[in-house]
């Protein structure tokens, strides 16, 4: 067995060596059994991190690489017991992701132009990683999917705490909410419609694509490329987008057509099987003060049938909410910074600026007017927001908080067997990490006994 790993260890140290004279076009960073983790790799995560508001550290990167580490061999194993995640979990993660670094940027524009590539590019490049992380945490589920956690053993862990080392425990709220954006009329969308139609119509009387892609185009990460998107295949854009753009033969242009972003042409450029280069112009319908004063007449509707008891809170986010991720959540935000738990209990400082000052007039259990606001992604519209309940900051308790400490006694008890478990596979994998990170203390223990 050592000896195979050594062989197959040498073979991609040559691989790399090979690839390395190559202009060095992207440095390989560590080596795990058959897989490679680049640069390139390690600079996304590295600038996602950034991204998060956090401050720059080049030290981060021993850990960024750690976990990258972790992921791919966690994947190795899911390859070997034929674990896999279905392609619409990797849509909705990927769609996730993007709302959230939207919000941390202050919008799409500001994170289009943080990235230098458009939203669409930028879903393109992460989606391979988003579904190596999402196959890597359902092999690591199916590993500690037998650990259980008794209430004798949750009873021992917090007795385990000092009584003075009990942890503080914030304001919480549970809060619901019914998210509305405005529709546009037919005859609202037209003018849209017609502005990039005349632009679809110069570019078949021969007028440059890319230039008028410049001129026009409302995407900021693709316009000043001339709209150029790159390659990309039929998992990653919209299906309206991706249904064009492999249905067009190269040089051909696509008529007029919409997605959630808005409305398209597009030219193909190349195709080399089942990937597509193509560009783009992107024309975003604004909404009108017409269309929100309809939208606040529908909102107060549904706030009235919610106070006269005729629908529940509940019924009326998963008729009309927005929100996909709270709507059939009964309407209930979950706390974003602890996706795993699905807690919906969010400490004060979590929520958003413009949601703590309705909740904070609010009392237990009533529902507020509809309320406009603006969303970090620049779209305007109406909210109708439930306040659960509110539970004051006090000192962890079992009575209170039991749900939190069984939450960490069972992570670690799950650490324990995941420890256990990493530690027999490091033993057996072919592992070699690049000189530039020998002083990471993160990074130690995987080359410490593991196969050469």
């Amino acid at each position: 067995m050592k000896k195979f790993l050594f062989m197959a260890g040498g073979l991609i140290c040559l691989f790399l060596n090979v690839q390395a004279q190559k202009k060095n076009i992207d440095k390989v960073v560590a080596v795990l059994g058959n897989n490679i983790i680049l640069a390139s790799e390690l600079n996304q995560q590295y600038v996602m991190y950034l991204n998060q508001g956090n401050p720059p550290d080049e030290k981060v990167k021993c850990y960024i690489l750690q976990q990258m580490l972790v992921q791919k061999l966690l994947k190795q194993q899911a390859e070997i017991d034929s674990v896999y995640v279905e392609e619409d979990q990797v849509d909705n993660e990927v769609d996730r992701r993007m709302r959230y670094q939207i919000q941390r940027a202050g919008g799409q524009d500001r994170l289009e132009t943080f990235l230098n590539r458009s939203i669409l590019q930028y879903k393109d490049e992460i989606r391979p990683d988003v579904r190596d992380q999402l196959i890597a945490n359902k092999m690591q589920g199916k590993i500690t999917e037998n650990v259980y956690i008794t209430p004798i053993e949750v009873k021992k862990y917090f007795d385990s705490y000092h009584k003075d080392s009990l942890p503080d425990i914030n304001t919480e709220y549970e809060i619901g909410e019914i998210v509305m954006h405005p529709e546009l009329t037919k005859a609202e969308k037209q003018r849209y419609y017609d502005k990039l139609d005349a632009i679809r119509l110069r570019v078949k009387s021969g007028e440059d694509f890319g230039f008028l892609a410049k001129t026009y185009s409302e995407d900021p990460g693709s316009a000043g490329d001339g709209g150029d998107l790159g390659f990309f295949d039929r998992s990653v854009m919209a299906k309206e987008f991706t249904s064009w753009a492999f249905k067009l033969k190269a040089g051909e242009v696509s008529p007029v057509f919409e997605t959630e972003f808005g409305y398209h042409i597009l030219q193909v450029i190349e195709r080399r099987g089942e990937q597509v280069h193509a560009r783009h112009i992107l024309v975003r319908p604004q909404t009108t003060p017409q269309s929100l004063e309809r939208l606040k007449l529908h909102a107060d509707s549904i706030y009235k049938n919610i106070l006269d008891k005729k629908l529940p809170f509940s019924t009326a986010a998963s008729l009309y909410s927005d929100d996909k991720e709270s709507k059939y959540n009964g309407g209930m935000k979950l706390y974003s910074d602890n996706v795993t738990a699905r807690t919906t209990y969010i400490p004060a400082d979590k929520i958003e600026p413009g949601d703590f000052l309705v909740i904070d007039t609010m009392k237990v259990g009533s529902v507020s007017k509809p309320v406009s606001f603006t969303g970090q992604d620049g779209k305007e519209g109406y909210k109708i927001i439930l306040l659960k309940s509110k539970i004051p900051p006090h000192k962890g308790n079992l009575e209170q908080d039991y749900a939190k400490f069984k939450e960490r006694a069972q992570e670690q008890k799950m650490d324990k067997v995941l420890s256990e478990w990493f530690e027999k596979r490091r033993e057996n994998t072919y592992i070699k990490i690049d000189e530039e990170f020998t002083d990471c203390s993160d990074l130690k223990i995987w080359t410490k006994g593991a196969a050469k």
